[in-house]
C-alpha cells in the first residue's frame, strides 16, 4: 500500500480512536488488546499507530522484558497482572501471556507439562477478566516466511533498524513450521466465545494496520461522548517575549553544509 494512501485512511481512523479513548474515560471503561503474531509481523507499528494520538497517561504499552529469576517461580499470570488496565484506561500489549504457548514452547523454554498447564489456565484467566468487566482483544497478525525473510534483511541492512534483531529471532529462523504447530494448538485451547482470536493479515504491514484498527473500533459500542465546548478567551496583552538572565538557550541545529 503507498505511504499516501496509508496516511489518507489513516487519518479518520485516528480520530475515531481519540473518541474512543474519550468515551472510555467517560464511561469508565477498561479496554486490553493483546498484539501476537511471529517476529516482524509489524506488532510495534501497529501500537504506535493506535497510542500515537491518545493521552499517554490512559493509554499504555506494556512490553515486558525475560522474567527474572523471582518472577519464574511465581504464578505463571502473575507478572502480568499489575499491568492490567484500571477504569477508563487502554492497555495495549505487545506480546503477552501467550509466550508460554508460542516462544517458550518453539524454543524449549518451558517444558512440556507447563505450557499445557497454561493452554489449560489461559481461558479461565481470561474468562475472569471478562466476567468482571475487560473488554479484551486478542489479535494475531499473520505474515508469511517470505515476507518475513524480506524484513529480516532489512533490520539487517539498516543500523537503525538492527537493535531489533535478537539471537532468539535468529535461531526461531528455522523453526517456522514448529510455531505454525504452536500457535495452532493454541487457537484450539484458547479461541473462545468470550474471548476469541482475530487473525489479521500482515503481508502488507499498512494494510494490515488499517484493517485491525478498524475491526477493534467497530467491536466497541458506539463511542460518541458529547464534548463540552471550550471557549478559549483570547491574551489580555500582547505576546510576550520570553527572557532568560542565568541561562540562554542553545542555537538552533544548523544543517551541515553539502560537498
Amino acid at each position: 500500500m503507498e505511504r499516501k494512501d496509508y496516511e489518507d485512511a489513516l487519518e479518520p481512523l485516528e480520530h475515531e480512536l481519540v473518541a474512543m479513548a474519550q468515551w472510555a474515560r467517560a464511561k469508565g471503561e477498561r479496554i486490553l488488546v493483546l498484539f501476537e503474531g511471529r517476529d516482524t509481523a509489524g506488532k510495534g507499528g501497529t501500537i504506535k499507530a493506535i497510542s500515537e494520538r491518545i493521552n499517554p497517561r490512559q493509554c499504555r504499552v506494556v512490553a515486558l522484558p525475560k522474567p527474572s529469576e523471582t518472577e519464574r517461580t511465581q504464578w505463571y499470570f502473575q507478572r502480568y497482572v499489575p499491568h492490567l488496565p484500571a477504569a477508563g484506561e487502554i492497555v495495549l500489549f505487545d506480546r503477552s501471556w501467550y509466550n508460554r504457548a508460542g516462544v517458550e514452547k518453539v524454543m524449549d523454554f518451558a517444558t512440556d507439562e507447563q505450557v499445557e498447564a497454561f493452554l489449560h489456565d489461559a481461558p479461565r484467566f481470561e474468562r475472569m477478566l471478562v466476567d468482571d468487566g475487560i473488554r479484551l482483544f486478542k489479535y494475531w497478525l499473520s505474515c508469511n516466511q517470505e515476507e518475513q525473510e524480506q524484513r529480516f534483511a532489512e533490520r539487517v541492512e539498516d543500523p537503525l533498524k538492527r537493535w531489533k534483531l535478537s539471537p532468539i529471532d535468529i535461531k526461531a529462523r528455522t523453526r517456522f513450521a514448529e510455531y505454525s504447530a504452536a500457535r495452532e494448538a493454541m487457537f484450539r485451547a484458547t479461541h473462545t466465545e468470550y474471548a476469541p482470536w482475530t487473525v489479521i493479515d500482515y503481508n502488507d504491514q499498512k494494510l494490515g494496520r488499517l484493517t485491525l484498527i478498524r475491526d477493534l473500533l467497530d467491536r466497541l459500542p458506539d463511542t460518541h461522548v458529547q464534548q463540552e465546548e471550550i471557549d478559549w478567551p483570547a491574551l489580555g496583552h500582547p505576546p510576550l517575549t520570553e527572557e532568560f538572565d542565568l541561562l540562554q538557550p542553545i542555537p538552533p541545529y544548523q544543517m551541515p553544509e553539502a560537498n
